[in-house]
């Protein structure tokens, strides 16, 4: 597989990460070139993976080599329509929201800070204040304390769902697991 294009930048063309992007915003990011024979296999996962929140969109990706022609990229984006979409929230709220977060694929707290590490590792001029910011009122909150059973194992198994709904009860029965396996939690 050739590797990814780096340090790169696509043309928002939604509010990304409620935030809204002015004149001359970037949004950075990488593009995977997947080869032909396993295009159908990478989407398929990817479709699980992103069916509760993202629609799939298509935009253009112009790689920070300026040598290297534009790309037409996939990508799956949250808009303001979909129903886990919290609206505008101030950063505080959303910082919090994001600290108390957990989902089949770990905690929104890491997934956080992980991104900020990405961004700030693809180019000098990659940084996103958005995600430091919140970043940095995550990390000024203390993390939930999740003692849950050592015989609970996060399920990690994906499986094919064809709404938001059908996820969201998914997730609500994980969590009730969770709480059933948690003696911490008072209900």
């Amino acid at each position: 597989m050739p590797p990814p294009h780096t340090s790169a930048f696509a043309s928002p063309p939604a509010d990304l990460n409620q935030q809204r992007l002015t004149e001359g915003d970037r949004v950075w990011g990488v593009a995977y070139h997947i080869i032909p024979s396993k295009v159908a296999e990478v989407k398929e996962y990817l479709d699980i993976r992103e069916i509760n929140g993202y629609s799939i969109q298509y935009t253009p990706f112009h790689p920070a080599d300026t040598a290297s022609p534009d790309l037409n990229c996939l990508v799956y984006i949250g808009l303001p329509n979909n129903p886990q979409f919290l609206g505008p929230l101030l950063p505080e709220t959303i910082a919090e929201t994001i600290n108390a977060s957990i989902g089949p694929s770990g905690e929104n707290r890491e997934y956080l800070l992980h991104l900020e590490d990405a961004l700030e590792n693809l180019s000098p001029l990659s940084h996103d204040e958005h995600i430091s910011d919140l970043a940095r009122r995550v990390r000024a909150l203390t993390a939930p304390d999740r003692n849950v059973s050592t015989s609970f194992q996060v399920d990690n198994t994906l499986r094919r769902v064809h709404s938001t709904e059908e996820q969201e009860e998914i997730e609500k029965a994980e969590g009730e697991d969770v709480s059933r396996s948690d003696p911490t939690n008072a209900h």
